[in-house]
């Protein structure tokens, strides 16, 4: 009898990849994919622990599995990724959660098959967590799910210890792939077709293989075929002038960036140690700009963050408005015990954080909005990535990170298209195909 799976996935692009590695293990023991919980043999939750309110989804979810399971108990419910590695959290889900079979961490992803079989041979719920980070394995096989996007990992974990963040804590330190596997995995990745690369890490800046992050992506580059390189995320104080340079060189690498700044409070940037300061942070956006003035930058903006005065938070407002970020995502900070941050007098009231954030959506909305009118007119080339049955079109990004709409009567995804833009939409382009 066929036996199915089904996946779900919280938080960022890290996790996205890290699901098609758990698909690609659930498909090599023989399972299939199914598009619910209530047809699955095995409902793996690959969880995200960046903020509360991530947290607090996976638990709310992982609750309403509770009836599914009484009534199915041959199904098997695992709980892995960034929650269960928090400190003591392993522990919470299964008390709270009793029906949960398997519980494993980020460092053992690639042990999943040998927990799932421990399971089928007893009755007892299989707990592993490691506390050490681990070793890199190149043995995993994902199950793509995303063309014609692919991922590609190059670093693991974080060293920064940013005050606020649990990443260092839940992802370990920061580990490098070997260069030769990764230039090798994207060359894998471009004969089968893929054609946009993204390489990802929690500051891909920092990467130590055979060599450096600019030379990494200069090689990528140099790959035969057509494609589009994209990376993230970078942190500000590793931006370089030679990454600047080989991003302005090669055609291939998108003029798109990804440079969370946090803050734009001096004070702030400290007590976050985030290790430069506003100045310092539009100096590189100057630089970049100089030498690539395409490009657009998009950004993580933080809130409420403790000890954030109305000065704090106008010097926020501020940068916002000197770079005009072509998007950016904002959150109010969220508590994350064993952080730094927590432990921090002079937590904002969360009234006050509310108003500040719906302050800095509608400065950010709005350059956003008066970015998409310029493309007005204009004839762009994007990516095909999907069709929404909503709209009736096909869609897809262009190198810059905005996404256009346009009908056809073939399926176009996974192609390159020119379309001349007809309307504009708050982030969105409407447009028709250009033969």
């Amino acid at each position: 009898m066929k036996k199915f799976y089904h996946i779900i996935t919280y938080g960022c692009q890290m996790n996205v990849h890290e699901s098609e590695k758990i698909a690609g293990i659930l498909s090599e023991m023989g399972y299939e994919s199914c598009s619910s919980p209530e047809e699955a043999d095995i409902v793996v939750f690959n969880t995200c622990c960046i903020r509360e309110n991530a947290e607090n989804h996976a638990f709310g979810n992982i609750g309403m599995l509770k009836k599914l399971k009484q009534r199915r108990r041959d199904m098997i419910v695992a709980v892995g990724g960034c929650l269960p590695q928090q400190m003591n959290k392993a522990e919470n889900i299964h008390e709270k959660f009793p029906y949960v079979d398997i519980i494993f961490g980020t460092h053992n992803l690639h042990d999943l098959k040998s927990l799932i079989l421990k399971k089928l041979a007893s009755k007892e719920p299989v707990i592993s967590i490691p506390e050490d980070d681990g070793s890199i394995c190149e043995e995993d096989v994902p199950l793509r799910t995303s063309y014609p996007n692919a991922w590609v990992n190059i670093t693991y974990g974080c060293n920064n210890f940013c005050s606020y963040c649990i990443v260092p804590y839940v992802r370990g330190r920061e580990r490098s792939r070997s260069s030769e596997r990764i230039i090798a995995e994207v060359r894998s990745l471009v004969a089968e077709g893929y054609k946009e690369i993204t390489l990802l890490g929690q500051n891909v800046n920092s990467y130590r293989g055979e060599l450096t992050f600019p030379q990494l992506l200069e090689t990528i580059a140099n790959i035969e075929g057509k494609f589009r390189i994209r990376f993230m995320t970078s942190h500000p104080k590793d931006f370089s002038d030679e990454l600047i340079e080989v991003m302005a060189k090669y055609p291939k690498i998108c003029h798109c960036l990804h440079l969370p700044v946090q803050s734009g409070s001096d004070s702030i940037l400290a007590a976050m140690n985030r290790r430069y300061t506003s100045g310092q942070y539009l100096e590189k956006v100057v630089k970049l700009k100089a030498r690539i003035p395409d490009c657009a930058i998009t950004t993580d903006l933080i809130v409420g963050f403790p000890g954030e005065t109305d000065e704090d938070f106008e010097a926020t407002l501020d940068l916002v408005k000197k770079v005009n970020f072509a998007s950016a995502f904002t959150f109010v900070y969220s508590k994350r015990q064993g952080t730094k941050a927590a432990e921090m007098p002079d937590q904002v009231p969360e009234e006050v954080s509310k108003a500040r954030i719906m302050r800095l959506v509608e400065l950010v909305n709005s350059q956003t909005r008066s970015l998409s009118e310029t493309y007005l007119g204009k004839t762009i080339e994007i990516l095909c990535e999907d069709y929404d049955d909503k709209r009736g079109m096909y869609m897809g990004r262009d190198e810059y990170g905005r996404m256009g709409y346009f009908i056809s009567s073939q399926n176009m995804i996974g192609k390159f298209v020119k379309i001349q833009i007809k309307q504009v939409n708050g982030i969105s382009l409407t447009g028709s195909a250009v033969v």
